[in-house]
């Protein structure tokens, strides 16, 4: 009523742009609004249909994992299913229920069940003119006719039918394995795969000679199970995009699903449109299934594309080391600057004919440093060590007059890979060469020792590289205890016990006032060696050096003494009091120990008393007196000696 009288009372008004203006901010009040509740109502809707297909599912979806379930089916028992034939005849037999019918119906019955046995020639078009002048009618059973048709339609049906007794045209093995290989793809797949599909469809149209489209759209489509359709796809890409590499490896790819042939007789298209690529002939040699048919197309290759690198090392891979002589003679000339080739000759020929090779490389390779590198090392396998230095001297001043940057890193690189293959001459003379090259002299001894440390860190450790490292470092900085502590220390670790003896005079020569050398070199003496004279004639030389020595002292002590010496052991401890050694706790201690292996209390408690008397703060020498007033049943007095080390 209300609404009614609004109308009728602005029923003569104009709608002017006032009113215009008021019904588009309501309308973009009503659209916000919309807005805001767009996202609860898509909401709700998304779950009442997930609800619904929940509580209302299909029927595909209630027997997938029934038809899933056929894949475990075996061919035996898919055999020995048993027909189940038509019951629903007998159930509706059983079901019919028979009633009394007129005679009329019986008679007409019977009348449609006659059989005629001829066809009247007035009524028919059957009639055929007789030679003698009269007619000659045709006789006919049309039930027959009739049954014979539907004989006929049976057969067809049968053969079409799958049967369990007789020949079948469903493979029941195949159709297990098509059930195992089927994958389910859901809903939102499926819009994808057709979304992309109209997206690349639009691409190759609007530019059918794309061929990235055609390779894109050929994946999507045997991705959604379509090889048929995608190899359509990539035979009119073949027809569009005839230059394109990528489309012809493609459809090789996909015919090779089909039949090796197929896919020799794509790619042998491919090489005749585009008889450069090298990929499309690699790919055809891969296809063959014997080392002649490979060799046979990759010569075939090499005659159109002789400069490709690839087609040559996978031809000389096929052959044997005469035939690959050959073709590696053949291969350099082609192709002058691979350095690959020309070293993989040289290890193939002869020693003179491998210096020809080499010298014809260098001219080839100014440049090329791996090329001094083998000669190098063909020198020394041939028994010519001696040249080795001369040559890693000569290819660094020709590297450098060609103007190639030399740098460490590289060249003990090769010295390492020289080491790995057992070329030690080499090795040395790469590192000699490098090691000082373009070293600041403030930097040397760190850079030096870095790189040796570094050589040693590699797996498996680079010795030799280190060894030669630590030696110029020596030459340059003999006097550095480090260094040779350093080296002494690889050689105990890789080398040999003469190489450590050696080391080691050298090193005491170097730096006599290092007490850890000669300490190394003793027990090196001792230990390793078994020579207890050698041990102590390194041990005099050490006193003679190092006079007041506290570690030298005791070491000569400990060696007397574990070699049963103990008079020896104990004279020598009577000297180091009597001397400078005398002011070192450890000599008193190392006394008392003595005293008391031969059993001589009362001078290993002189000794005690005396030692603490000039050493109060060395606790060890308050526990031997506290041991020895137990051993001799002087519980107090032990106490006593326990409670001074702890005030």
């Amino acid at each position: 009523m209300l609404c009614g009288a609004i109308a009728g009372a602005l029923a003569g008004g104009t709608y002017d742009e006032d009113d215009k203006e008021a019904d588009e901010i309501w309308d973009a009040v009503d659209k916000y609004m919309d807005e805001r509740r767009r996202e609860r109502r898509e909401k709700r809707l998304k779950e009442e249909i997930e609800r619904y297909r929940a509580e209302n599912p299909k029927i595909t979806e209630q027997f997938a994992d029934l038809k899933r379930k056929l894949s475990e089916v075996s061919s035996d028992e898919w055999d020995a299913i048993p027909e189940i034939g038509d019951y629903t005849i007998k159930k509706k037999q059983m079901r019919q229920s028979f009633a009394p019918v007129p005679d009329t119906l019986l008679s007409k019955a019977a009348a449609e069940k006659q059989t005629s046995k001829s066809i009247d020639p007035a009524l028919s078009g059957l009639t055929t003119p007789s030679p003698m002048g009269g007619t000659h009618s045709t006789v006919s059973d049309l039930t027959a006719i009739g049954e014979g048709r539907g004989t006929v339609l049976g057969l067809k049906l049968d053969r079409m039918a799958d049967s369990v007794t007789g020949q079948t045209v469903v493979d029941p093995k195949g159709y297990l394995t098509d059930l195992k290989s089927m994958t389910l793809k859901s809903d939102a797949d499926i819009a994808d795969i057709k979304k992309a599909r109209l997206l690349l469809k639009s691409v190759i149209q609007t530019n059918p000679n794309h061929a990235p489209g055609w390779v894109a759209i050929a994946r999507l489509e045997e991705l959604a199970g379509n090889l048929l359709e995608a190899r359509k796809m990539l035979q009119e890409a073949c027809e569009r995009c005839p230059k394109s590499e990528d489309v012809w490896l493609e459809a090789s790819r996909m015919y090779a699903k089909q039949s090796r042939e197929n896919a020799k007789a794509v790619l042998a298209r491919g090489v005749g449109q585009i008889p450069d690529s090298v990929r499309l002939w690699t790919a055809a040699a891969a296809l063959e299934t014997d080392k002649v048919a490979q060799l046979r197309v990759l010569k075939k290759a090499l005659e159109r594309v002789p400069y490709s690198v690839s087609l040559w090392k996978a031809a000389i891979e096929l052959v044997d080391v005469d035939d690959a002589k050959v073709m590696l003679d053949r291969a350099v000339e082609c192709c002058p600057n691979q350095v690959d080739l020309w070293l993989a000759l040289a290890r193939l020929e002869t020693y003179d004919n491998a210096k020809k090779v080499l010298n014809r490389a260098r001219k080839a390779l100014p440049a090329e440093q791996s090329i001094w590198v083998t000669a190098a090392q063909l020198e020394e396998a041939n028994g010519n060590a001696d040249m080795a230095d001369k040559i890693v001297t000569r290819a660094l001043r020709a590297l450098e007059s060609v103007g190639v940057v030399v740098t460490r890193e590289s060249w003990i690189g090769f010295a390492e890979q020289a080491e790995r293959t057992n070329m030690v001459a080499t090795c040395r003379a790469l590192v000699r060469a490098i090691a000082l090259y373009h070293i600041d002299d403030e930097d040397r001894e760190a850079t030096l020792v870095g790189d040796a440390e570094e050589a040693l860190k590699k797996h498996p450790p680079c010795v030799e590289v280190s060894r030669v490292l630590y030696a110029i470092a020596l030459e340059n900085f003999p006097g550095k205890e480090t260094i040779w502590r350093a080296a002494a220390q690889l050689e105990m670790t890789h080398g040999t016990p003469a190489r450590v003896e050696e080391l080691l005079m050298r090193a005491v020569k170097y730096c006599p006032q290092a007490e850890v050398l000669w300490l190394m070199a003793a027990k090196h003496r001792w230990r390793v060696m078994n020579d207890v004279p050698g041990a102590r004639r390194v041990l005099e030389g050490a006193f003679e050096a190092n006079p007041d020595s506290e570690e030298i002292w005791l070491a000569a002590v400990k060696l007397e003494f574990e070699n049963d010496e103990v008079p020896r052991a104990k004279l020598l401890l009577s000297r180091a009091r009597m001397g400078n050694a005398g002011s070192y706790a450890r000599v008193w201690m190392k006394s008392a120990i003595v005293e008391r292996q031969l059993g001589n209390d009362t001078e290993e408690r002189v000794l005690l008393e005396e030692g603490i008397r000039r050493f109060p703060t060395f606790e060890k020498l308050y526990l031997q007196l506290g041991q020895l007033e137990e051993r001799l049943g002087r519980l107090e007095a032990a106490r006593a000696a326990y409670r001074r080390v702890v005030c």
